[in-house]
């Protein structure tokens, strides 16, 4: 399994790449599968571990992201004939060695970052092996051998009551998340938030969020480990996911609702798969709406949403997907 070497494997905060990658690698070990991650030194998996890379670039200011994710895809196809199936968890550049070996690649496409990154994906669709993660994200130019929603281990969170009295934004600090339309939504509705997530944008954080931090109707306490994120979400009344593009799967949206909190969500990319509306949230179209999806949310029945987390989003749905994706793609040889 090929990952990402952004952060390690699992990330220590933000790496939803990552983190699905851990979660993959881990669920085929415990199925019995033999199985080596490609990823940081400093990554933790029961898989075999095999690095170039000691640390994530984004992490480590020493780390070359060119020159180690060069050395770290090398790494992958020089020793490709030792595996049945390569898992690319990276992006579209390993595609370019993928004619160059015998092993099968199926690759994850885990959106698209830019169009200009589609010929890449046009130029080997006839032996790409694509999964799409939703399929609000399927590019009408490509050939998809499957589409895997993300799972997530829904019993390493717990079902909260939402009686923090807040509404919790959690994820990147970045205009595309909308953490502005969140705080313009909690403020419209009379009710504080709190912000968690790392950075991404920091003249957008100083502009339009920061003014608004006062520790009382917007709270922001920055990234977030797992039993913090896990407390902070069942607490919630809700999770405003008001994003400002198309974004092709939220982990946060999942992990709400694995512990029982609802999302109001605007309606763009994978929103309308995640969310059943009326159900688990409420999916809406501008922030009139969104204010009126909030003060209805204590009306959602909060065993629903964990409910429908474990049936649609579990760790072990995704991973039995990508087993059998595996020995088709194998079996096809």
């Amino acid at each position: 399994m090929l990952a990402s070497i952004a952060h390690s494997v699992p990330p220590r905060g933000y790496g939803p790449w990552e983190q699905v990658a851990s979660t993959l690698a881990e669920g085929l070990v415990r199925r019995g599968h033999d199985v080596t991650l490609f990823a940081t030194a400093d990554s933790q998996t029961s898989a075999r571990l095999r690095s170039v890379a000691p640390a994530g670039y984004e992490e480590d200011e020493t780390v070359d992201a060119k020159v180690h994710e060069a050395l770290h895809i090398a790494s992958v196809f020089e020793s490709a004939r030792d595996f049945d199936v390569i898992s690319n968890q990276f992006d579209f550049l390993p595609l370019a060695f993928s004619r160059l070996v015998p092993t099968p690649v199926v690759t994850t496409i885990h959106g698209f970052s830019s169009e200009r990154i589609v010929p890449v994906y046009r130029a080997y669709d006839d032996i790409g092996h694509y999964v799409s993660i939703s399929e609000s994200d399927r590019h009408p130019d490509l050939t998809y051998a499957a589409t895997i929603h993300h799972g997530i281990d829904v019993e390493s969170f717990s079902v909260g009551l939402g009686d923090g009295g807040y509404l919790l934004f959690l994820g990147r600090i970045h205009p595309d998340k909308g953490t502005h339309v969140a705080i313009e939504v909690a403020r419209r509705a009379g009710m504080p938030l709190v912000i968690a997530g790392v950075v991404h944008d920091g003249e957008y954080h100083e502009r339009e969020v920061l003014p608004h931090v006062d520790g009382v109707s917007v709270r922001y306490v920055g990234p977030v480990g797992p039993a913090e994120r896990d407390r902070l979400l069942g607490g919630a009344v809700g999770l405003l996911h008001l994003i400002d593009f198309e974004e092709p799967f939220g982990l946060s949206v999942v992990e709400a609702l694995a512990t029982g909190t609802p999302v109001v969500a605007f309606r763009r990319g994978s929103m309308p798969e995640l969310i059943r509306d009326g159900l688990t949230g409420f999916v809406v179209d501008d922030v009139h709406t969104a204010v009126s999806a909030v003060r209805g949310l204590p009306r959602l029945d909060r065993r629903a949403c964990r409910g429908d987390a474990e049936r649609r989003f579990s760790a072990a749905r995704m991973v039995a997907s990508y087993e059998r994706l595996f020995a088709t793609v194998v079996d096809a040889r």
